[in-house]
Formats: C-alpha cells, structure tokens, sequence
C-alpha cells in the first residue's frame, strides 16, 4: 500500500495514522486509537501487528496459523466508531464499540463489536493491548 493513500480506519493518510503503529515508530495512545490500527491491519494483512497487539493465552504457533489463514478471505471496507468509554492516554482500560463493514465473496455484511482494551500489566504506562470482545445488548434501535 501507498504510504500517501487514505487510511483503511478512515484517517487521511496511511502515512501519518496507522502505518507508524503497523511499522513499530510509535504505540497507540488510546484504545481506540489501537482498534482503529488493528482494522487497518486486518484490512491490509497486519498478521505481526494483529498478534502483537493481541493478549491471548492460546500458543502463538496456533494463532498465527488460525489468523493467517482467515486473513485473505475478507475485504474490509468501512469502519465506524459508535462510542468509546475511558480508553484515554491515562487510562488503564476502556471500551470501543465499532462497525466493521466488509464483503467475503461477493457477499456484504456488518460486523459490530464493543471490544475491551487494557494496558499490559494495567500500568499507565503499559503499551495498549486488545483484550476481548465483549456481548452487546440489543436495544431495538438500529
């Protein structure tokens, strides 16, 4: 990818938002700055980045092995912020629930996730990592 084109979370240029977290110039200073670089790098097969910024107790072998596989298969196209809580440059935790928009064969879908976000060793100064995607409440309104 052009370093000067658009950004796949949306940010002007790939050049100035994810590409310094993708290439290790720089960390996130948010959760959802983190949820927005680990789109674009689902968007442009990221797999180190992915797993990096990942906490999992599964094997890393296994991991690699699962995500590398998955990676290829979808097009993301779109991505929409709903709503944030705490994730700032001083907190220890916090929540992004998102929109992803993509296409697998031919197909469009939807995918909407609120994911948690925790600093490694739930220090301040911890780098950010993706913790888990947790269950949203359906509340009629779409």
């Amino acid at each position: 990818m052009a370093l000067d084109r658009p950004c796949p979370c949306g940010g002007l240029s790939y050049r100035s938002c994810c590409g310094p977290l993708h290439r290790g110039e720089r960390l996130a200073a948010t959760a959802e700055q983190l949820m927005r670089s680990r789109y674009s790098a689902y968007a442009l097969g990221e797999l180190e980045y992915l797993l990096r910024t990942h906490s999992s107790p599964e094997p890393l072998a296994r991991r690699r092995r699962e995500l590398g596989a998955s990676l290829g298969q979808v097009r993301w196209q779109r991505l929409c912020i709903l709503a944030t809580t705490a994730g700032g440059p001083a907190d220890p935790a916090g929540t992004v629930t998102f929109e992803a928009h993509y296409a697998v064969g031919g197909q469009a879908g939807v995918m909407r996730e609120c994911s948690l976000f925790g600093r490694e060793g739930n220090r301040p100064e911890g780098r950010w990592l993706y913790l888990k995607a947790l269950e949203l409440s359906d509340s009629g309104s779409s």
